[in-house]
C-alpha cells in the first residue's frame, strides 16, 4: 500500500461538462481520512418482495447453524456465513390492516395506514431514519428504486385505501411517501451526470451516443498521476464497470424502442430480467462510490400483474399467489421466490467482489434485508414474514443461522436493532420497544 504526503481528498469527482464521477474509496485517501478520524462508513439496503412468499421455498425446517438451506437459500450458499435468516416475525397485525396495503406500507414504518384515496397518512420509515443520519456525509440521502412505472399503476387503488401506500416502502414522514425510480437511466444520470451544471450538455452527451466516461477523460488522466499501481487498477476496474452499466442500458433502451406491432399491452415487461440485474449494478456503484449508503428496492409492487415469461409463466403474478392450494399456482409462486433470490446473488456476488480500501468488501460493511411485508400470500396477512438479513455489519453480525422468534414477535424490533447496530441509537419503533435479540441460537 502507497501513503502519499498530499491526500486526495476522499469526496472526490472526476468532472467533465454533462458528467461528475465519484471516486471509489483509494489508498491515496488514507491520510486525509486519518486527519478527519474519518472511516469506512456502513450501508444498509431494504430489498422488498410482494405478495408473500411461499413458506417452504425460503423458511428452514430446523433453527440454530446447522440448518438446511431451503430452495431460495441455496443460490446464497456461498454467504452462509454472513446470513441470518429470522423467522415468526409478524409485520404488524390483522387488528390493524391485513393483506397487501398493510404489508408495504407497514413494513419499514411499523404505523397503520389511514383508509382514504387522497388524505395518507402512515410513518417515517426506518430507511429513511437512516438516510437522516447516513445522508449528511453523502450527496445523495438514500435512493428509492422499483421495476414498475407507478404513474401507469396510479389508479390501482383498493379497498378505499390509496395506491401509495402499495407504490412504495419509504417515507419521509407520516404524509410524504417517496416515489420510487424505475427508469436505469434517471438512475445512472442522477449517480454519474452533473445536473447541476448543464443538463443540456447532458443531454447532447446522451443524444451523439458519448459515453460519461468521455467527458472525464482528461480528469482521469491527472488523477492517475496522483496515485499509485494499486489504485490505478482499482480506478480502472471501476471505470470499466461504469462502462458495462452503460452498455447494458444502451442495449435495454434500444430494445424499448424497437418499433413493435400494435398490440394489447402484455402484462410482463420483455426486458425484466435485464432491468433488475441493471438496477442491482447501479445500487452497487452507489455504494461504492459512497454516493449514498441507504436504499429501498421494490422488485415488484404489491398486487404486481407482471408475467415471468422468462420461467415459462403464463398467469399473472397476483392471483397465482392465492393458489386457494393449487399445486400447480403454488408451485409457480414459489418458482418466482427462488427466481428472485437467484437475482439477488448475483448483487450479493457483485457487493463481496467490490473491496474497500482495507480489503474487506461492499458485502462485509452492509447490513441488507431481503423479505417481504406478508407471509404466504394465499393467507393475506402479516403474520410470519420473510425476514433475511445478509452481510457483516462491520464485525457486528453473527450469521450462519436460522433464529425462530415467538409467535407474534414484530418486526419493529429488528428494525430498532438494525438502527443500534447502524450507530444510531434508538429505544422504541412503530409499536415496540427494545431490540430483537439477533445472536439466539433457538
Amino acid at each position: 500500500m502507497m501513503i502519499f504526503k498530499k491526500a486526495i481528498p476522499r469526496r472526490t469527482f472526476l468532472r467533465g461538462v454533462g458528467a461528475s464521477l465519484a471516486l471509489p474509496m483509494l489508498d491515496a485517501m488514507l491520510p486525509a481520512m486519518a486527519s478527519s478520524a474519518a472511516k469506512i462508513p456502513m450501508r444498509v439496503g431494504y430489498t422488498y418482495s410482494p405478495n408473500g412468499m411461499v413458506k417452504e421455498r425460503w423458511c428452514p425446517k430446523t433453527t440454530g447453524s446447522d440448518y438446511e438451506l431451503t430452495d431460495m437459500l441455496k443460490h446464497w450458499t456461498a454467504y452462509r456465513d454472513q446470513l441470518l435468516v429470522l423467522s415468526n416475525l409478524d409485520n404488524g397485525n390483522e387488528k390493524n390492516v391485513s393483506g397487501h396495503i398493510g404489508g408495504s406500507a407497514m413494513y419499514l414504518t411499523g404505523a397503520r395506514p389511514t383508509r382514504s384515496l387522497s388524505d395518507i397518512y402512515c410513518g417515517i420509515s426506518v430507511d429513511q431514519v437512516f438516510a437522516n443520519n447516513f445522508g449528511k456525509e453523502t450527496p445523495i440521502s438514500s435512493l428509492q428504486v422499483c421495476l414498475e412505472n407507478a404513474a401507469e399503476l396510479a389508479g390501482q387503488s383498493s379497498g378505499g385505501y390509496s395506491s401509495a401506500y402499495t407504490n412504495t416502502i419509504s417515507w419521509s414522514s407520516p404524509t410524504t411517501p417517496l416515489p420510487m425510480e424505475h427508469r436505469p437511466r434517471e438512475i445512472f444520470e442522477r449517480l454519474f451526470g452533473d445536473s447541476g451544471t448543464d443538463p443540456e450538455a447532458r443531454k447532447s452527451r446522451i443524444r451523439i451516443d458519448q459515453s460519461v466516461l468521455d467527458f472525464v477523460r482528461d480528469d482521469v488522466a491527472r488523477t492517475k498521476k496522483a496515485i499509485g499501481a494499486e489504485d490505478t487498477v482499482k480506478l480502472d476496474e471501476y471505470l470499466s464497470a461504469i462502462r458495462e452499466v452503460e452498455l447494458n442500458l444502451v442495449k435495454a433502451e434500444e430494445k424499448t424502442n424497437m418499433a413493435l406491432p400494435e398490440v394489447d399491452k402484455p402484462f410482463g415487461i420483455p426486458a425484466h430480467e435485464e432491468h433488475l440485474r441493471l438496477m442491482y449494478e447501479l445500487l452497487v456503484l452507489a455504494f461504492q462510490t459512497d454516493m449514498t449508503r441507504v436504499f429501498t428496492f421494490m422488485v415488484a409492487r404489491e398486487y404486481s400483474e407482471l408475467v415471468f415469461t422468462q420461467l415459462g409463466h403464463t398467469d399473472p403474478y397476483h392471483p397465482m399467489t392465492h393458489h386457494r392450494g393449487d399445486p400447480g399456482k403454488r408451485q409457480r409462486a414459489g418458482e418466482i421466490d427462488v427466481y428472485h433470490a437467484k437475482m439477488y446473488s448475483e448483487f450479493l456476488d457483485k457487493m463481496a467482489a467490490t473491496k474497500e480500501i482495507d480489503g474487506s468488501s461492499l458485502l462485509d460493511n452492509s447490513m441488507l434485508l431481503y423479505g417481504a411485508g406478508m407471509g404466504d400470500g394465499n393467507d393475506h396477512d402479516q403474520h410470519q414474514v420473510p425476514a433475511l438479513l445478509v452481510g457483516g455489519a462491520q464485525g457486528k453480525l453473527k450469521g450462519g443461522r436460522h433464529i425462530q422468534y415467538e409467535r407474534g414477535t414484530l418486526m419493529d424490533h429488528l428494525h430498532i436493532s438494525m438502527l443500534n447496530k447502524g450507530g444510531i441509537e434508538t429505544e422504541s419503533f412503530g409499536k415496540s420497544t427494545g431490540e430483537l435479540n439477533l445472536s439466539s441460537t433457538a
